[in-house]
């Protein structure tokens, strides 16, 4: 099959890492592969080198932006059009909600044989605005009929889109996201070699975070319960890997808490150093106020750490609750902490939920997995198509 795929950028995030793994297995199955990506920016990293080292195309529309901005979007759809026209193309795939809009339409107009959009996150519930959701919603709902198929990474972003009024629900289908299982599993650094490197001691039980320093991540809920879990556990400490906007603040407020020592922030780290950090944790905190499904739920579980997240979006299909983890209701301070304070007394429990974690987490998750269930998907469309 001749397949594009479309995003809006390369950042260092799980819809990016998601849509590269895709397109290196297509690509190594066979498959003519092109990526099409707006470029880069931003403090978040960039994960373009590894795109281009991919072995299939790889082109930057250079006008194409997070940002909702009416001159540079029609020039980017031109663009997408003329282009998509000249590849003669089978399926084209769209990633995330900019990009799904323009490269829906543009694809549309291109006459390609089948377009597949996949749902990372919902743009409808991502802004504090309600008249920017409402935009999205409706820009959604437009798209969705030129839609053959809307993949999900979860049930539950099929079920707030349908209940939104976005598309009809024989289109959609949960393709969970994949990523690569090994490296967790076998981190090419030993667990006690990275965690000394990160000042870590045996008695330390290292809670992490993997996650951008941005809004809704979650990170304020930590700070907020860190001074009394810190005072009730001298040998906890925190390690947060990931960057963005909000370092300055964060460690700021780190700074005036006193608790400095008791926080290591990793900064901005290639996708490729995230198993080695991940297997350096004893406990996975993920309080994200929004989701598609968080990749760091499967990777903290593949590194052997029991879970806490709270019930928001698809979540909760990235653990089994009291079993590999514990799921917490949305914003519940208390309950976060509780959830934490019980794993922090019982390292019996941590190994035995971690365990399981594992196990669960392979099955799921694995990237074989996710790019076996799109080869269906675009077989499926085509074939339809055909009739």
């Amino acid at each position: 099959m001749r397949i594009v795929h479309i995003i809006t950028r390369l950042i260092v995030g799980g819809a990016q890492e998601n849509t590269l793994l895709s397109c290196e297995g297509q690509h190594a199955a066979g498959h003519e592969v092109t990526l099409m990506t707006g470029p880069s920016l931003g403090p978040e990293g960039t994960l373009m080198e590894r795109a281009v080292a991919g072995g299939y195309q790889v082109e930057v529309l250079p006008t194409m932006r997070r940002s909702i901005l009416p001159g540079r979007d029609f020039l980017t759809y031109r663009a997408l059009v003329s282009r998509l026209r000249q590849l003669q193309l089978d399926i084209v795939h769209t990633h995330s909600s900019k990009a799904g809009i323009i490269g829906r339409w543009a694809a549309r107009r291109a006459g390609v044989g089948g377009v597949v959009h996949t749902i990372h996150g919902l743009a409808f519930t991502a802004s504090t605005s309600r008249g920017v959701n409402a935009f999205y919603k409706f820009l959604e709902r437009r798209a969705a009929p030129i839609s053959d198929r809307i993949v999900c990474v979860a049930d539950a972003m099929r079920d707030q889109s349908l209940a939104a009024r976005i598309g009809q629900a024989a289109q959609y289908v949960t393709v969970y996201s994949g990523m690569e299982t090994a490296s967790f599993l076998n981190p090419p650094v030993a667990r006690d070699v990275t965690r000394a490197a990160l000042g870590l001691k045996p008695e330390h039980v290292a809670i992490g975070t993997i996650a951008r320093l941005f809004h809704l991540k979650g990170h304020d809920d930590l700070l907020s319960l860190a001074p009394a879990l810190c005072a009730m556990f001298p040998h906890l400490r925190f390690l947060w890997v990931g960057d963005g906007l909000l370092r300055s603040d964060f460690e700021s407020r780190i700074t005036r808490m006193g608790l400095q020592d008791r926080f290591i922030l990793t900064g901005l780290v290639s996708p490729q150093r995230v198993p080695e950090l991940a297997s350096a944790m004893d406990i996975l905190v993920h309080p994200s106020r929004r989701e598609g499904l968080a990749r760091a739920l499967p990777q903290g579980a593949l590194a052997g750490c029991p879970v806490v997240t709270y019930d928001v979006d698809g979540n909760r299909e990235g653990l089994i609750d009291q079993t590999t983890g514990f799921l917490i209701p949305p914003f519940d301070l208390q309950k976060l902490s509780a959830a934490v304070e019980v794993l922090m007394r019982d390292a019996s429990m941590r190994q035995r939920m971690g365990e399981s974690g594992r196990a669960f987490a392979v099955g799921r998750f694995d990237a074989r997995v996710m790019v076996a269930g799109l080869e269906k998907v675009y077989t499926d469309v085509l074939a339809r198509r055909m009739k």
